[in-house]
């Protein structure tokens, strides 16, 4: 009688357990994977341009590995492109509607001319469900990424695109002060020539680096704002203006002193800022991004030793002098074509990429950000803190790539290489002008 209760309780242990263990089996059959228990993957990919080896690339580049480590069902393609070549690689497979579902963007003419294609969506929604985020950001820093009310980005970065970044034991050498005005520049240009040292370094391979740090900054000291946005709107005011020429001819005056070492034009910005690193140059007219580049590079004896202001003010002047060109730094752009769970995969690296963890190891990273976060100086170069100050003395003036078309654009980046190689201001004025009209009346 014993034995057979013993049986009878055993077999019922066995019953039981046999049926747990089919309910937790058939728990997992509502997966998305249809029962492995595995969420189903989500392949997604994303451009950007953070090759480099600045603490902001190194930095960016941790952010993606880390998400692709947390977020082990998104399947992660990414295309890591150099700057110099990553704007033309992306315009190309913009003009055959092949957008990479993430990619890095400009605020600006690029926003536009994508969101004009149809080859965007906004990222409202994002922002909206995490309103910690949205509000944290900077009055303005979605100016350039708003199109009637629908934001397609947010901004990973601020950039001051007109620097003068100086080496004071250069200056402290031969007895000269940091120039204030465009006649003491070019004084101090003379001064250095004539000691066999290169005043300015300049690295215009790409041709965008004299637009965006030096005739976006220069063209506003002597046209003031507002000319320029009517000149770009073809409103009341031509490149062909006076006040235009005159700051092309005020450029290639200061070529024409020697400003710049010999084969400006054959090395980019990169190999530019290390030689101002280095101890080669004086004076480097750059962006905020020169910064993570010299942080990571530059000695500390030598770092400490640099300076930062903005260019100086220029005779006659419209602008105002206390301003240096800028804008928002670039964000995330969403294909039109995502959707479903490939867009809320998308949005979460969005938020990792930009949100506020990544604001503030992007300000650690020696890279200014539109965004509230206080700045531990402990953690930054005292290059970078020197910057960081003057950006919250000064007020920002527009960049003309962000302001012009493209076809605008690319005539002032031709045009300046050819300023600098001897061209006529007035010549390439006019280039100017028709490439500007001509876009402008499509």
């Amino acid at each position: 009688m014993r034995k057979s209760l013993l049986l009878v309780l055993v077999m019922m242990v066995a019953v039981s357990v046999f049926t747990a263990c089919s309910g937790s089996q058939n728990t997992g059959k509502g997966t998305s994977d249809g029962g492995s228990g595995k969420e189903e993957k989500v392949a997604l990919s994303l451009w950007h341009n953070f090759t480099g080896d600045d603490l902001r690339a190194r930095t960016m580049r941790e952010i993606v590995d880390n998400f692709k480590n947390d977020h082990p069902n998104i399947d992660l393609n990414i295309q890591a492109i150099p700057p110099d070549g990553y704007k033309a690689r992306l315009k190309t497979v913009a003009a055959a509607n092949e957008m990479p579902d993430v990619f890095l963007m400009w605020p600006g003419t690029m926003t536009k001319e994508f969101q004009g294609g149809d080859l965007l969506q906004p990222i409202n929604e994002l922002l909206d469900s995490k309103a910690d985020w949205k509000s944290g950001f900077l009055p303005g820093s979605f100016d350039g990424f708003t199109i009637d009310n629908q934001i397609y980005s947010a901004p990973m970065g601020l950039s001051p695109t007109s620097i003068l970044y100086y080496n004071q034991a250069i200056f402290d050498k031969y007895q000269l002060q940091v120039p204030k005005t465009w006649d003491e520049l070019i004084k101090a240009v003379e001064s250095f020539k004539s000691n066999k040292v290169t005043p300015i370094a300049l690295g215009n391979k790409a041709a965008w680096l004299a637009q965006s740090s030096i005739i976006s900054s220069l063209g506003d000291r002597v046209t003031g704002s507002e000319w320029f946005i009517k000149a770009a709107a073809q409103d009341g005011a031509k490149f062909t203006d006076p006040e235009f020429v005159k700051a092309l001819e005020l450029l290639q005056q200061l070529q024409q002193a020697g400003a710049f070492q010999e084969g400006f034009n054959s090395i980019d910005n990169t190999q530019m800022e290390m030689m101002f690193a280095q101890g080669q140059a004086a004076m480097m007219i750059d962006g905020g991004w020169a910064l993570t580049n010299l942080s990571a590079n530059a000695p500390k004896e030598v770092l400490d030793q640099m300076g930062a202001t903005v260019l100086p003010s220029v005779p006659g002047g419209k602008g105002d002098p206390n301003t240096t060109s800028g804008v928002v730094g670039v964000g995330l752009g969403l294909s039109k074509k995502v959707e479903g769970k490939k867009k809320e995969a998308a949005h979460e690296l969005i938020l990792a990429m930009s949100g506020p963890d990544a604001q503030k190891r992007t300000l650690e990273a020696n890279q200014l950000v539109s965004y509230k976060v206080e700045l531990d100086e402990s953690k930054v170069s005292s290059l970078f803190a020197k910057v960081y100050k003057l950006m919250n003395s000064v007020q920002r003036t527009p960049v003309y790539d962000a302001i012009l078309s493209s076809a605008g654009a690319d005539a002032v980046n031709n045009g300046l290489q050819e300023l600098l190689m001897g061209g006529k201001a007035q010549d390439i004025a006019q280039k100017i002008q028709d490439a500007q009209a001509k876009s402008i009346q499509k």
